[in-house]
């Protein structure tokens, strides 16, 4: 049997269905076509799970609360799935708001296998009931500084907005690129408009301008600028935490949205769940799925399987991380302990360098692969 998402309010109270509690952003400030992609991959799993007989016999269902990117929010809505008896948690896209519910979720209690949220400290101490799917920033960042160092361009700067997140990844980029001759220029966008980081841009001499900064804005408007100055031509820009791999991207910048390279978790080539999971959810997203929608297939698929071979008790599942070994869409997922990492961690998904190919903005191109 199909069973839809519930709306807040309207949960089962029969005790008949396996519920999962999905944390998405869904409305602004959080960035909604990423929570719109988690949310297509999450039902879709969970209606072909039911379609395949549920989990032993009783219909999965997804209890969908909206984070809006925001962590006080999603710890309220921890508090609240977790009174609702929720099986375990899945989903969230920020770091930032993945954090705080992770942090909720050990203290309750309550298993929660984060699909999209990179952040290496996802969690202040050790724990046993969080597991992700997303590679570690650490992992996929320093990929992308691979990446700038193989293209030349050793002179980086990154314009930044104040946020544990993009303080991590200047962090990680420089610790990576200073053994290896590179120098990174941080630009504090809280007293720099977009026409001021071009000036920046010359003085300092920069080759490569990374967009550590929110979407749609600034990031567009820092876009539009550095593309319109003269003095700027073969300045590349780039934005590794991935604000080009939505359709909003190229809707709001057009042939400004090209050439931007970013951080893609998808293989070079899908297996044939993946290949017909894509289609699945082209259908139901009547566009191209990002790599975020099949984050939330993936974390159904995982959750599913461990609550069919060991129940839905929830300690049962926080002690299951260590056995998961399930066909993911983007390859064999497994947990494990990895170093500096406070969370069961699948190490890794595969990353790529990709960018929007300047001839045709809406086909990617692999630049690069970890």
């Amino acid at each position: 049997m199909n069973t839809p998402s519930s709306p807040p309010g309207a949960e089962r109270t029969d005790g008949s269905s396996v519920r999962i509690g999905a944390l998405v952003p869904l409305t602004r400030p959080g960035w909604v076509e990423a929570g719109r992609h988690l949310l297509a991959g999450l039902e879709l799993a969970v209606r072909e799970v039911n379609d395949a007989g549920g989990i032993v016999g009783r219909p999965l269902e997804l209890v969908v609360r909206d984070t809006a990117a925001d962590p006080r929010r999603a710890v309220a809505a921890v508090d609240e799935l977790a009174r609702l008896g929720v099986a375990a948690l899945a989903g969230e896209y920020h770091s930032v708001v993945a954090r705080a519910a992770a942090a909720r979720a050990d203290a309750l209690g309550l298993p929660f296998l984060c699909s999209s949220a990179v952040l290496d400290a996802l969690t202040e101490q050790p724990t046993e009931w969080v597991g992700r799917l997303a590679p570690a920033q650490s992992h996929g960042w320093q990929i992308y500084a691979d990446f700038l160092l193989g293209a030349s361009h050793s002179r980086i700067a990154v314009a930044a907005e104040p946020s544990v997140y993009w303080a991590s990844g200047a962090r990680i980029l420089r610790d990576y690129l200073a053994p290896r001759g590179g120098t990174v220029i941080e630009l504090d966008m809280r007293v720099l408009s977009p026409a001021a980081v071009c000036d920046e841009l010359v003085d300092h001499r920069a080759t490569a301008l990374l967009l550590l900064v929110g979407h749609p804005e600034p990031a567009v408007s820092i876009v539009k600028s550095v593309r319109r100055d003269r003095r700027l031509a073969g300045l590349m820009m780039g934005a590794p935490a991935g604000q080009p791999e939505f359709a909003e991207w190229a809707t709001l910048l057009g042939d400004d949205s090209a050439a931007i390279p970013f951080l893609r978790y998808l293989p070079e080539r899908l297996s044939p769940l993946g290949a017909r999971v894509e289609r699945a959810l082209s259908e139901r997203l009547a566009e191209a799925p990002s790599f975020v929608a099949f984050e939330g297939y993936d974390a159904v698929t995982v959750l599913a399987d461990v609550l069919r071979s060991h129940g839905t008790d929830r300690a049962r599942t926080a002690a299951s991380w260590s056995r998961v070994a399930v066909e993911g869409t983007r390859g064999q997922i497994q947990f494990s302990r990895t170093p500096g990492i406070s969370v069961w961690q699948w190490a890794w998904a595969p990353v790529q360098v990709v960018d929007r190919d300047p001839a045709e903005p809406d086909r990617f191109r692999i630049l690069h692969t970890g």
